[in-house]
This record gives C-alpha cells, sequence and structure tokens, in this order.
C-alpha cells in the first residue's frame, strides 16, 4: 500500500470519530442553550452512548490496522511532519483509552448533563447542598479516571495532562509561585491608586443593546458569523463542530455591562482559534482531541486560553481600543454613557478591585482565583478535602487571598460550570493562557514594529494574520511549548506577562 493510501485509510477512521464527536458537542451545545431542563438525564445518556460509540471507533480492529500501516507508511518523514503528527497522536489516544474502561468513559460523560442541570439549579438558589452528591460522584470518578491512567507523585497529574499535558501538580506549584510574588507587588501599587469612576457601569443596559454591541465588537475583531453565530447561556463557551461551525455564547447582566462585553470578547478569542486551524486538518487527529474525546483543534487548553485572554486583555481591554469604539458604544446607550468619556470608560472597566466572580476579575486578581481552584482541585483529587467541606475551604481561600467574605454559595464555590461538565484540572490553564498570551503578544511586537499601529487604527486583521500564521493554522500539530519555543524562542515564561501587567497597572 502507498504512503498516501495507508494515511487515507487512517484519516478515514479519523473522521468517522471526529464526526461522532461533533454529533456530541452538538447535543451538549444544546444542552447549555436551548434544552428544557426536563431533559438533562436523557441527554445525558445520550452524550455517554455517543461518547462511547466514539472510543469503540478508535480501539475498533480497523483502526489498528490502518493505524499500523500508517506507522510504517511514516517513519521515514521528518520529526515534525505533519502526517507523522497526526499517526503518533493517534498511537498515543489509542494506548491511552485502552487503559480506561469503557464503562469509566460512559458514566463520567453520562454524568455531565445530569452534574450541570443540578449546578444550574444549585447557582439559581445559592444552595450547593443540590449540587454537592453529583461533585461527589464526579470526584470519585475523576479519581478512577486518574488510576487508569496512572500517576507517579499525585492523582493531579493525570487530570491536568488530559487538558495541558506535560504539566504536574509540582510544575503547577512552582509557577503559581512565581506568579504570586510577582503579582502581589504589583496589585499594593495598584491598590493604593485612586480608585477611579464606575458608577456608570452599572446602570440600566437593556440585553437587545448589549446583543447588538456584541455582534459588532466579536465582527470587529475578526469572527466570521458564515461559521459561527452567538447564543446566551448561564456560563459563557465556544463550541466548534470542525472550523466551519465555530459558535460562541455570553451572558447579559442588565445591571452590570462588562459582563457580556468581555465574555463576548474571550469567546471571539477561542472561536479565532478554531476557525483558523488549517483546512487540510478538518475531521482529522490534528482537530480532534483523541485523549479528552472532543472535536477541537486547539493543541491545549492553555494554548486555547491565551488566544481568549490574549483578545479579551491585550486588545479590548485597552485604551487605544476604547478610544477608537467608546462612541459606537455611547450609540447604543447614549442615556446611559452620555456623561462618560472614553478614558472614563477604560479606567472604570480595568479598575483593579478584588470580587467574588472568577470572570469578572480584574486582570490582577484573576490568577488568584485560578490558584485557589487549583489548590482545591489537588486536594479533592488526594482526597484531603471532603466534598461536603468545599464551601468552608473555598471562603476561607477567598478571605485569605483577595480579603473578602463570600455572602452565599452562588458567588462562591457554585460560580463556575467546570466541575459540573467533570473538567477537574482544567482550572490551571486559564493561568497558563494569560502566561503564554503575554509572551506572545511581547515577541510579535518586537518582531513586527508596525503592530500595534495597525491596531490602533483599528486594524485588527493585521494581529489575526499574525496568530493565524504562528498559532491557529497548526491545530493540535505542535505542542504548546512546541509553539512557544517555535515562536518566542523560549518554553513557558512568566516574565512577559507581569512585565506586561506591571507597565498597565503599577
Amino acid at each position: 500500500m502507498t504512503q498516501q493510501a495507508s494515511l487515507a485509510a487512517l484519516h478515514e477512521r479519523i473522521a468517522a470519530v471526529n464526526d461522532v464527536l461533533n454529533a456530541t458537542s452538538l447535543l451538549t451545545w444544546d444542552s447549555r442553550t436551548m434544552m428544557p431542563a426536563g431533559g438533562a438525564e436523557t441527554r445525558g445518556q445520550q452524550i455517554a452512548t455517543l461518547t462511547r460509540i466514539a472510543r469503540d471507533l478508535l480501539l475498533a480492529p480497523e483502526t489498528e490496522k490502518a493505524l499500523v500501516e500508517a506507522e510504517r507508511a511514516v517513519e521515514g518523514l521528518a520529526a515534525d511532519a505533519a502526517e507523522r503528527r497526526m499517526v503518533e497522536q493517534t498511537r498515543y489516544a489509542v494506548e491511552h483509552h485502552r487503559r480506561v474502561p469503557a464503562s469509566l468513559i460512559q458514566e463520567r460523560a453520562s454524568l455531565r448533563t445530569v452534574a450541570q442541570a443540578a449546578w444550574i439549579e444549585g447557582r439559581s438558589k445559592s444552595d450547593f447542598s443540590i449540587f454537592a452528591p453529583h461533585l461527589e460522584k464526579t470526584v470519585k470518578l475523576s479519581r478512577s479516571y486518574a488510576n487508569c491512567i496512572g500517576w507517579t507523585e499525585h492523582p493531579y497529574d493525570a487530570m491536568v495532562s488530559i487538558y495541558e499535558p506535560g504539566e504536574t501538580a509540582a510544575s503547577l506549584k512552582a509557577l503559581f509561585s512565581e506568579l504570586r510574588n510577582g503579582l502581589l507587588p504589583i496589585l499594593d501599587a495598584a491598590r493604593s491608586q485612586p480608585r477611579p469612576r464606575s458608577d456608570f457601569l452599572f446602570r440600566d443596559y437593556p440585553e437587545e443593546g448589549q446583543r447588538a454591541f456584541g455582534l459588532t465588537l466579536a465582527e470587529k475583531l475578526g469572527y466570521d458569523f458564515k461559521r459561527g453565530r452567538l447564543d446566551t447561556t448561564v456560563h459563557p463557551f465556544e463550541v466548534s463542530f470542525t472550523r466551519n461551525d465555530v459558535r460562541i455564547t455570553t451572558r447579559y447582566n442588565r445591571n452590570y455591562l462588562p459582563a457580556s462585553m468581555f465574555g463576548t470578547a474571550h469567546e471571539v478569542g477561542h472561536a479565532l482559534y478554531e476557525q483558523g486551524v488549517d483546512p487540510a486538518y478538518t475531521r482529522t487527529t490534528l482537530a480532534t482531541d483523541l485523549v479528552g474525546l472532543y472535536a477541537v483543534g486547539g493543541t491545549s487548553f492553555g494554548a486555547h486560553e491565551s488566544q481568549s485572554r490574549l483578545w479579551e486583555n491585550h486588545v479590548v481591554r485597552s485604551l487605544t481600543f476604547w478610544q477608537r469604539h467608546f462612541s459606537d458604544l455611547q450609540r447604543h446607550f447614549p442615556d446611559q454613557l452620555g456623561d462618560v468619556t472614553a478614558e472614563e470608560f477604560y479606567r472604570a472597566v480595568t479598575r483593579v478591585e478584588p470580587g467574588f466572580i472568577r470572570v469578572e476579575a480584574d486582570e490582577l486578581t484573576y490568577d488568584f482565583h485560578i490558584m485557589l481552584r487549583a489548590e482545591i482541585e489537588c486536594a479533592l483529587m488526594d482526597g484531603s478535602l471532603p466534598v461536603s467541606d468545599l464551601p468552608e475551604a473555598w471562603n476561607a481561600a477567598i478571605r485569605r487571598d483577595l480579603g473578602l467574605t463570600v455572602p452565599n454559595d452562588a458567588q462562591g464555590v457554585l460560580q463556575d460550570v467546570h466541575w459540573s461538565t467533570g473538567y477537574i484540572g482544567s482550572f490551571p490553564t486559564y493561568t497558563i493562557g494569560n502566561v503564554m498570551g503575554a509572551q506572545v503578544m511581547e515577541t510579535l511586537r518586537r518582531q513586527n514594529p508596525s503592530l500595534d499601529p495597525a491596531i490602533e487604527a483599528g486594524n485588527y486583521a493585521a494581529l489575526a494574520d499574525e496568530l493565524r500564521t504562528k498559532i491557529w493554522q497548526h491545530g493540535r500539530r505542535f505542542t504548546r511549548e512546541e509553539l512557544l519555543v517555535r515562536e518566542t524562542g523560549r518554553g513557558l515564561d512568566p516574565a512577559p506577562y507581569l512585565a506586561y501587567l506591571r507597565g498597565k497597572y503599577a
């Protein structure tokens, strides 16, 4: 069999896996945007069935036969050749799933939708006890999954490896320690500054106006609505069904304008990554997370977050952005913002003010939210923190890190959707994304002196073109660390991130 025929046979098998995973993603998107609450249990069973079918296709004898032939066909190719990476990643995923019983895969998938429905109810009633039994099951299943995958120093290592390969509890502890030491003096300096006016952010902003501006904002940043749409959900997310159908969601708070605005910008960053993957990788291993069984083109959760945090903070949360676009926002809300200048608006949305909600946190306190979640997840995984004690541990960590007293479960332990979807181990990727995004931006600015003037002029395509070439188009071909070394000359480095924050806030 020729090399081309061998690879085509494997691509056909993986394309079928990708198709099933995209159907799963579509059911998940519907469950989080449109599905009636009563559909949670059966939807969970449907998703579980499709997840098991995807795994069975991956582990089928026909796939193994095609994989063996493809392995022979790529032996002479360069180590980083796309075809070789496809084959190697497929083999890694096959061996991974052989260690995990199908029943465990299906049970974890089935639990997600039911747990999410319980989380939504618990959050709406600010009652952790409604969600707690489902989280107990999630933690138990995560421990079983970690034991199947295998770990040496800490069970959390296995879960983190699903979302951010190469990171461990120990490596994260070192990263967080360096960040904490660097962030605290910047935070102290920022909090010593006079507090800017922000009363206008809490005025009455009807949803239709927020949505209209959000659509305009997404389009300005380059989001292709011919291959996407914007919907409403409890907790914003992005989901792709190949690069040709990439959807985003946001939520609207009538009395707090930034929630939808920056939530939309964040999800647009994710969507641009997915829409920018090389079309040749569609329905292949390089656009499919075969280990996590997700149809996603980004190489890791941290790399994905680097793009969302980059667009949200380096672009939309900048003074030049609002100097250019504040008049557009005023046109949607003339009464609410008629007495506000562009600089006043910028200072309000970049004010440093510790709060309870992670997704609404300022840039200096955001990572403290992530670090406490990672700390809690480690304790849940090794059993040192029972689920029943979680609200107390959460509230104590918020007091310690941010000096705040959590008023209720909705603003505390129930604010994030992640644990209801089984994503234990994914929270650290937000901070990794912050670090990677700043490192990439520092390099792009140094390599291309005309980039900042283009952004200031509202030419966001200039930045998108750089990121598409250096990050997006590669899909899952390169690891996060390989991308960083290729484009910045070194691995993950917190120094550019701390320098960016110091320059902006201190």
